[in-house]
C-alpha cells in the first residue's frame, strides 16, 4: 500500500531540490556569464554610457543594425569544438553533468512523498548522496570557467588585458552568481535530505501508518 507522507522537512527538501535544478539549468543556458566593457552603438571604443554585450558559455548577446537598437542573442559556437576555450569546454561538461544529476533528483523528489525507499535503501539518502556529487561536479566546472578568460573570444569582449582568472574590463553577470548559488544549494539539499529521512521515519509517522492512514501530513 502506498502511504503519502508529507512533512515540513521533506517538503522543504523537495521544493529546494526543484529550485536548485532549475537555477542551474537557467544559468547554464544564459548568455549573461560575462558582461563586456561598455561601448558605443558604433562599436568603437569604451563608452561608459553605452551598452554592454554579454557572453555565456556557448552563447552571446550583441546589438546589431546600423543604429544598434536590436539585441541579437544566440549561440556563437556552432559545434562543441567552437566553444571559446578548452577550459570552457571542460567546464560545460562538468556543469552539464551536475545539472543533469540535479534534474534527475528533482524528478525523484516529487515521488518521495509516496515512495520512501528503493531496493530497501532510503530514497532520501540516495538522493542526498547524488546531490553532493552534483555539487562537486558543479564546483569543478565553476573553477574551470575563469581559467578560460584568456581566450580570443573573451579578449574581444573584455579587452586585451583579459587573462585567466582576470576578466579585465568585463564584470561577472547574474548567471555566474546563479550557478554559484545553485552549487551551494545542492550541498544544502544534501544536508536537508538527511533531515527529510528522519522526519518521514519518525515514531509519529509509524503510529499513523499502523492506524491505517494513507495520507500522513505532519508539521
Amino acid at each position: 500500500m502506498c502511504h503519502v507522507i508529507v512533512t515540513c522537512r521533506s517538503m522543504l527538501w523537495t521544493l529546494l531540490s526543484i529550485v536548485v535544478a532549475f537555477a542551474e539549468l537557467i544559468a547554464y543556458m544564459s548568455p549573461d556569464w560575462l558582461l563586456g566593457f561598455p561601448r558605443s552603438d558604433s562599436g568603437a571604443g569604451v563608452d561608459p554610457g553605452g551598452y554592454r554585450p554579454s557572453l555565456g558559455l556557448y552563447s552571446r548577446c550583441l546589438r546589431v543594425g546600423s543604429r544598434g537598437v536590436v539585441v541579437s542573442c544566440g549561440p556563437y559556437a556552432g559545434t562543441f569544438g567552437e566553444v571559446a576555450s578548452g577550459f570552457w569546454q571542460a567546464a560545460m561538461l562538468f556543469l552539464a553533468a551536475g545539472t543533469l544529476v540535479l534534474g534527475g533528483v528533482a524528478c525523484i523528489s516529487v515521488f518521495s512523498m509516496c515512495f520512501q525507499s528503493i531496493m530497501k535503501k532510503s530514497i532520501f539518502n540516495i538522493c542526498g548522496l547524488l546531490q553532493a556529487i552534483a555539487g562537486l561536479l558543479l564546483m569543478v566546472g565553476l573553477m574551470l570557467y575563469p581559467a578560460g578568460w584568456g581566450s580570443e573570444k573573451v579578449i574581444g569582449y573584455c579587452g586585451p588585458e583579459a587573462s585567466p582568472f582576470r576578466p579585465a574590463l568585463c564584470s561577472l553577470g547574474w548567471a555566474f552568481y546563479t550557478a554559484i548559488g545553485g552549487t551551494l544549494g545542492s550541498f544544502l539539499c544534501a544536508v536537508l535530505s538527511a533531515q527529510a529521512e528522519v522526519a518521514t521515519s519518525s515514531d509519529k509517522v509509524q503510529e499513523e501508518i499502523e492506524e491505517g492512514k494513507s495520507l500522513i501530513c505532519l508539521l
